[in-house]
């Protein structure tokens, strides 16, 4: 295997890792972003919680206060009743009292249905605020992994771009320009392996004499295909320290 088509190698593993790094790096703002999103639905659920106990509660207590005005309205109307002149008057402070009477009831009726209306939204409200509290903490602790990994993937990152950059130097202006067209054509597949006697990325057949060529590596030799570097035996295993080996089949 030539220099340069190590060198192209080794560029082709920086180039899919920093890929992977930046796809990585851009994940993790829309991670945090719908954990959020599902945390703020969860903050509303609660207020519209607290919302309909507290609607309950002053509910409860405006019937409370007209139960205590009809109660404070009798008493007056008794005292009058005591003061009646005439049957007629009598009568009329009685029809007052009754329907005082009948509004009292009415409203202790309610009053007992809000009562039972508002211990399953306390229970609601205080299970809602316990699970939120919870899940602010897994939220927190969500977003302080993201931002952890995310500094790790770009320090990771810096480190692969001037290795990059460093391999990218090392090969020779032409190689350099092929790899710039045969990267952006197939989205970052550089090198192809040769089995077979076919390219193994387009899988169309090579020429013998081209073939033969390749198995010598003495030359870089393209794919008259698909353009891309070929190699053959043994394929090329890069590691992102920068190391390249030849690993033989088996």
């Amino acid at each position: 295997m030539t220099e340069q088509l190590e060198l192209a190698s080794r560029l082709q593993a920086y180039d899919q890792h920093i890929a992977e790094l930046l796809k990585e790096i851009a994940e993790l703002p829309k991670h945090i972003a719908q954990i959020e999103k599902a945390l703020d639905a969860h903050l509303r659920r609660l207020e519209a919680d607290r919302a309909a106990l507290a609607a309950n509660h002053r509910d409860r207590k405006r019937l409370e206060d007209d139960v205590k005005l009809n109660e404070q309205k009798i008493s007056k109307l008794k005292d009058q009743m005591l003061q009646a002149k005439t049957n007629e008057q009598y009568r009329a402070f009685q029809h007052e009292i009754e329907f005082c009477e009948k509004e009292i009831r009415k409203a202790e009726d309610r009053i007992l249905d809000l009562m039972g209306e508002s211990e399953p939204l306390d229970q609601n409200v205080k299970k809602a605020e316990s699970a939120l509290a919870q899940e602010k903490k897994t939220v927190e602790g969500e977003k302080a992994q993201a931002r952890e990994q995310t500094a790790k993937d770009e320090a990771e990152l810096k480190r692969l771009r001037e290795e990059r950059g460093h391999s990218l130097g090392a090969l020779t202006p032409e190689v350099r320009t092929a790899y710039d067209r045969i990267r952006k054509k197939w989205h970052g597949t550089v090198l192809a392996e040769a089995t077979d006697g076919r390219c193994g990325a387009c899988y169309i057949s090579l020429r013998p004499q081209l073939f033969q060529e390749l198995r010598k590596g003495d030359s870089l030799v393209f794919c008259e295909s698909c353009g891309r570097f070929l190699f053959y035996n043994p394929p090329v295993a890069v590691d992102l320290s920068g190391n390249v080996q030849a690993a033989p089949r088996d």
